[in-house]
């Protein structure tokens, strides 16, 4: 936009003030588009050539040596070879050795995420009740006061099923979580990932609640469905992080990103989050990547990472490509 309107006979300090950006700016991207063309546009690493303050590698090394051996934490590490604690702490982030929890005990080699080989071993499962909103909006839309809760509103119950391994998720919005609900959702939940490709689904885990852990039709889905159910430790919601996880995005990205003016606006976007988050999601788990590249194709270890993540604002109202900036 900054070069087309230069190109048309603007001044460049006038381009720059439209567009909120310094003159020597606007001047380093004009110099960079007559030298290069449309390829000097193009995002730059901002990493110096040189850093001749830099920790040498072999001090680095040792640095690392007495986290993996002696699991020693940057105050102590630091005394031992004469580097403040901060330093020390800079090297093992860059070494991916900055948590203990990260770290094989005996071994002190770094453990991966927890994550299973293949799709479908297993699903994740799990129900979130945000509150239903009146016609015209509720206290995000009118205020605090304006928009009080009605009494008798409610909840909406989104079922999600998210797959260990690809992060592919799948939502469905009920009045309830009764067994006959749970069991319909998971059967669509199934024939939604065998649309994408995981063609078995080998275990399904879910919470303590009564129709998982109780009821005889859920059991029947899953035997026709050919997988073993799994519930997650009591009171230990972390088992089934992965679902937890993906709740926390559906209400940041979904349910309270903008105000709605009605439960059926909220309810008509949750497609095009699924798309998103399914195609254009960044997820930092796959390097980066949404999780339709990993149905698509598993071998991808080591894409391109993702600069920016989506916003609620940029998926709802301009519609924005979450990962454009990388793309």
């Amino acid at each position: 936009m900054l070069v087309d309107r230069v190109r048309s006979g603007r001044p460049v300090a006038h381009v720059a003030a439209e567009l909120g950006v310094s003159r020597p700016t606007a001047h380093k991207w004009v110099r960079r588009w007559r030298a290069e063309g449309e390829a000097g546009l193009a995002d730059r690493s901002s990493r110096p050539l040189m850093t001749p303050h830099r920790t040498p590698a072999t001090v680095e090394e040792q640095v690392c040596e007495l986290r993996r051996s002696r699991k020693l934490g940057p105050a102590r590490i630091g005394p031992v070879l004469g580097l403040p604690a901060s330093t020390v702490h800079r090297i093992l982030t860059r070494h991916g050795l900055h948590r203990l929890a990260r770290l094989d005990r005996p071994t002190g080699t770094v453990i991966q995420r927890h994550e299973r080989d293949r799709p479908g071993e297993p699903i994740h499962i799990d129900a979130k009740k945000p509150g239903r909103i009146p016609d015209g909006g509720g206290h995000k839309a009118l205020g605090r006061h304006a928009g009080r809760p009605i009494r008798g509103m409610g909840f909406d119950y989104v079922h999600s099923a998210v797959d260990d391994h690809t992060r592919l998720a799948y939502s469905e919005i009920h009045p309830d979580e009764k067994v006959t609900t749970c069991a319909g959702f998971l059967t669509r939940a199934a024939a939604f990932f065998h649309t994408h490709g995981i063609t078995r689904i080998e275990r399904v885990l879910t919470d303590n609640a009564w129709s998982y852990r109780k009821c005889l039709t859920w059991k029947q889905t899953l035997n026709e469905l050919g997988a073993t159910g799994k519930l997650t430790r009591p009171y230990r919601p972390q088992t089934n992080g992965k679902a937890e996880h993906f709740n926390r995005t559906l209400l940041d990205e979904w349910a309270y990103p903008r105000p709605y003016t009605s439960n059926t606006e909220r309810t008509e976007a949750l497609t095009d989050f699924l798309h998103t988050y399914n195609h254009h999601h960044c997820h930092t788990a796959l390097g980066g990547k949404p999780p339709n590249t990993r149905v698509n194709n598993p071998q991808v270890n080591t894409p391109r990472p993702c600069s920016e993540r989506p916003t609620g604002r940029a998926f709802q109202d301009q519609k924005v490509h979450p990962c454009a900036t990388s793309h």
